[in-house]
Parts: structure tokens; sequence; C-alpha cells
């Protein structure tokens, strides 16, 4: 049996998140030799704090895979060594967590390709998917790219579109997305390998940025639309979520829809066991789902009988 071009293609594969695994099994299962996996080192996690691997480093060793966690990577001597020694075509990177250092940019024939969830050049930096929703786009997809000294700004390779439907949340749209932009790694290595793909720079008139994510950007402005705060409750799933208060005391939002009903920004209607709270533009979002601080989730029927909200009151103060 002959061995295709595929088999002999030397690969590193820096990557953390879930999003990243179907990548990096895709590679062992086309047949390129995936020769080291960097992914970040086991953090603390949960209420005991115990040490947990990541979604990366757990696949690889169900592959069978030599793995490497530097907690800095820039300056990092044994990590120069080993990478030195394998040679790599091609590192592949997938949410990594690390800016790739000039060393290792100069270093395989193919350069430093990235799997990015978003059409490049929008939503460049931390959180592409999550903003892309929240902004309330309609269509995402995957691109991939050779990595540069900046932002995500190196040249791209492939692009793939997506549909985002009106429910789809960050937890939907994620697998999907890392699926096809596995395969558009494999479809980009193979390319480049046979000298059939023609990089392209990317537009700096259509740049747009997709920032990380904080903890305050989960905070609902009821000064927004119910479609734009429905949006940003869409795509900051699951974290940041959506919060606001009650009475002095937090209020997480764990379920709502947008609707139309003429109340005022931040104020409360209440009927029968439906919860509304007035947005901009005459709109309001239906309450599904409320989890009060330090409770468990509960429904808004449950919220109306345990807490007797009333029409007026005001949330978010």
């Amino acid at each position: 049996m002959t061995r295709s071009a595929d088999d002999r293609m030397d690969i590193v594969f820096c990557g953390t998140p879930q999003f990243a695994v179907p990548t990096l099994q895709k590679l062992v299962k086309a047949g390129f030799k995936v020769h080291l996996v960097l992914t970040q080192p086991d953090r603390p996690k949960g209420r005991g704090l115990g040490l947990v691997s990541s979604p990366v480093k757990q696949a690889a060793e169900e592959l069978g895979l030599p793995i490497f966690q530097p907690e800095r990577i820039k300056q990092n001597e044994e990590l120069r060594a080993k990478l030195g020694a394998i040679r790599p075509d091609a590192t592949i990177v997938v949410g990594y967590g690390r800016i790739i250092p000039k060393w290792m940019l100069d270093l395989p024939r193919y350069g430093n390709i990235n799997l990015h969830a978003s059409l490049l050049p929008k939503y460049r930096g931390a959180a592409p998917m999550q903003w892309a929703i929240a902004n309330g786009e309609t269509v995402t997809g995957v691109t991939t790219m050779r990595i540069d000294e900046g932002l995500d700004t190196g040249d791209i390779l492939l692009q793939k579109e997506m549909p985002i439907s009106p429910e789809d949340t960050t937890e939907a749209l994620a697998p999907k997305l890392a699926a096809i932009g596995a395969d558009l790694i494999i479809e980009s290595l193979r390319r480049l390998q046979a000298g059939t793909l023609n990089p392209q720079k990317q537009d700096n008139a259509q740049v747009s940025l997709a920032p990380i994510l904080k903890k305050e950007d989960g905070r609902i402005d009821f000064g927004r639309s119910a479609q734009e705060i429905y949006n940003r409750f869409r795509g900051f799933q699951p974290w940041p979520g959506a919060f606001t208060s009650f009475r002095g005391r937090g209020l997480n939002v764990t379920a709502i829809k947008p609707v139309s009903e003429p109340v005022p920004p931040a104020q409360l209607l209440v009927r029968n066991d439906l919860v509304f709270v007035g947005c901009a533009n005459d709109s309001a979002i239906e309450l599904l789902e409320v989890q009060p601080e330090g409770k468990k989730r509960i429904s808004a029927r449950d919220f109306v009988h345990g807490y007797r909200p009333r029409t007026g009151e005001r949330v978010g103060d």
C-alpha cells in the first residue's frame, strides 16, 4: 500500500479548549503525523480545586500522542529544543491561549496555521463566536490563516460560512463550527502541500474586534431593545451569562424570550404567572427562568409565587 502525501506531513498541534479537539482528532484520522501536542498546564477547578486537564490534553492522551504543557513558550529553551528536533512541516494552532513567538513562526515550512471561529477580518480577537451572536449576526464561519506577529492579522488560507439560527447560543454553535473547522484545516494542509492554495491578504477596511469577555458584559442593560438583550444573552452562554438585580440582590437570568410589550425600561409587568421586563423601543423580555442570588434556578411561575414581584417594581437598580 502506498503512503499518501498526508502520511509524511509532520505536525505539531497547539490547542487547549473543547473547540480544538475535533481538529486534533481529524488530523490523526487523516494520517498526519502529530509529533507533539502543546496545551496549557492543568488548572485547579471546582470546589475542591483539584487539577483538571484541558480537553485537548484529554483527547491527546486517548490518541496516545506526546504532550507538553509549558507555562510559558516565548523564551522556553526546552520547547525550542523539542520543536527543533521535530522540525514540523506545519504547526496547527486552535485556541491555544498563548501568543506564538517569532521563533516558532519561522520554524515550519508551511507556517503556523490557525483555525479562527469567524470570517476574518471580522471579529478578530479572543471571543469571535460570542460577539458575532451578541451583535445579531445571521452568518458566521471559520477561517484558516497563516499566523503572523499581529492579532489575527495573517494571510487567509480558506474560509467556510455557516448560518446562525435565531435560537443559536455560543454553546450550540461552537461544536458545529469546530466540526467544519476541522475539515477546513485538513483541506488547507492538503492544498498547501499540493501547491494549489494562494493565501490572501486581509482587507483592513473590514476589520471588527471580538475582545475577551468580562463578567460585566453579562449585566443586562434595559436601555437596549429586547432583541439586542436576547442576542447578548445567546452570545454570552455559558459565561458571563446574563444577570441583573432585584430588591438589592443578584438575579441571574437563565432563560428569556423577546416580546412586544410597552413596558417602561427596567420595570416589571406581572400578568398571572408571566413576568416581563421593559426594554427600549416598546419591547420587553419575558423571564422564563431565573436564579435568585444563592438559590437554585426556578421557573417564572415559581418566582411569582415565591417572591411576589409586583407590576411597576424595578430591576437593575
